[in-house]
């Protein structure tokens, strides 16, 4: 049974390329080759179908793995095909195998030739290719050709997006709204989200419409779904707008708001500004995360607003009133006869306004007592005299505990 040709050749890619290489090389050519840009043209229609068949497998990571151990076949051979035990009767989409006149000690000794062996359907060690086949094909891998399709072919909600949004100390106080400049996928003009460019749908070649392949290892044969056309017989003249995929990556923007007191961590969600889902399925949503920037002065903690004030010797030892700064403007706060320094003081409700308790913080007002700069004689004579009048040491007490 001959070998189709080499799918990484087909997209012009070597083995171990990524993901995002697959896309980026299937897309770039079948710009180039697709059947509505090229009209009357069979050898681009046939070199954009080739470049068809190579994205199905290599662009599925499950496909794409059987692919490099196994390779796939283009000649089908029918389900049942061999004479053997059940033959003609297994169901669509389920392995199929024929162990006539197989010898399984055949199998254990494939792929054990000179290394370097990468090409399609190339194998390690015999007895790990036996295992790997009865992992693929039976237990969980039995059931997954035609249930697999029917999962491709559901539409699918949308992912959502997320943003990281710097918001300015002051909007985040009083509220405000953010126009959002983002990247996302929105549902195809061209073919409305379907992926096709419109006309009747034509049998896959691979299967000749009947959804499974055949897949040969060693002497033993499985009917598995087919990998063109995912199982369903027949494929799409996929859209040239968006090469079948039913979506398309615009520019969008999208306008928040901003509710009172938000801070670093609040997470806000826009509904449906998420990328499109397929085939017509609902978009996701977008989810924004806030990050409030620092303020020179003002020092938030949850809805508290702490701040630092120097005051005087005189002004904390005889007492006084002071006007200090808060997120509404001036206030006066007093300062008691005898204050410390690194004292606090509480201004009630001149914190932040938090819009889901209904609730406002506090200002927590620090005090720096700062002493005098004695550089002339009469403040230092006054100094002295304050001294005479005040002869306690303030560090006896550290002695009395050390």
């Amino acid at each position: 049974m001959p070998a189709k040709q080499d799918y990484y050749e087909v997209l012009g890619l070597a083995r171990g390329a990524s993901d995002e290489e697959v896309r980026k090389a299937y897309r770039k050519q079948a710009r180039k080759y697709h059947p509505d840009l090229n009209p009357g043209d069979k050898i681009a229609e046939e070199r954009f179908h080739s470049l068809q068949e190579a994205y199905e497998i290599l662009g599925d990571e499950k496909k794409r793995k059987m692919y490099d151990q196994y390779g796939f076949y283009s000649e089908n051979v029918p389900p049942g095909a061999g004479g053997g035990p059940g033959a003609g009767g297994a169901r669509p989409g389920a392995p199929h195998m024929d162990f006539g006149g197989f010898d399984f000690d055949d199998l254990f000794t494939q792929g054990r030739g000179a290394p370097g062996n990468a090409g399609p359907g190339a194998s390690g060690g015999g007895a790990g290719r036996f295992g790997d086949i009865f992992g693929q094909f039976f237990g969980k891998g039995a059931a997954a050709g035609s249930e697999q399709a029917r999962r491709q072919a559901r539409p699918e909600k949308g992912t959502d997006l997320e943003y990281a949004l710097n918001v300015d100390f002051w909007r985040s106080i009083k509220g405000t709204t953010a126009r959002l400049n983002i990247q996302r996928h929105e549902q195809c003009i061209t073919c409305s989200g379907s992926g096709n460019a419109g006309g009747n749908r034509m049998v896959c070649p691979e299967c000749n419409g009947s959804g499974n392949v055949t897949q040969q290892a060693g002497a033993m044969r499985f009917n598995l779904s087919c990998p063109k056309c995912s199982g369903t017989g027949q494929l799409r003249n996929s859209c040239p707008t968006c090469l079948g995929e039913g979506r398309i990556v615009t520019p969008d923007s999208v306008e928040v708001r901003l509710p009172v007191g938000v801070q670093s961590g609040d997470r806000l969600r826009v509904a449906g500004k998420g990328n499109a889902g397929s085939m017509g399925a609902p978009a996701g949503d977008l989810n924004i995360t806030i990050r409030v920037e620092e303020h020179p002065f003002f020092h938030r903690e949850a809805d508290d607003i702490h701040i630092t004030v120097p005051v005087t010797v005189w002004e904390a030892a005889l007492g006084t009133k002071i006007e200090v700064p808060t997120v509404d403007g001036r206030s006066v706060l007093k300062i008691p006869q005898g204050t410390q320094n690194h004292q606090k003081f509480r201004l009630r409700d001149k914190g932040v306004q938090n819009s889901r308790k209904n609730t406002r913080g506090d200002q927590i007002v620090e005090v720096e007592v700062q002493a005098p700069k004695a550089q002339d004689e009469r403040t230092r004579e006054i100094l002295r005299e304050l001294s005479q009048l005040h002869p306690e040491d303030p560090r006896a007490a550290i002695w009395e505990k050390v």
